[in-house]
């Protein structure tokens, strides 16, 4: 695995965790700015043909 393909996929577990924290906390706000994140991630991972789970 590259250093891209580990990295992009550690921010997107990051985020993931981030937007689970958001939302068990009732943070909404917080929770869309990481939903987009989260989105722009995957767009990116599957524009360079990197595969995500879909967790």
């Amino acid at each position: 695995m590259d250093a891209f393909t580990a990295g992009i996929l550690q921010r997107i577990e990051t985020t993931q965790s981030d937007l689970t924290r958001a939302r068990e906390t009732g943070d909404e706000f917080l929770a869309d700015v990481e939903l987009a994140e989260l989105e722009d991630l995957r767009r990116l991972a599957a524009e360079h043909g990197v595969e995500v789970s879909a967790a």
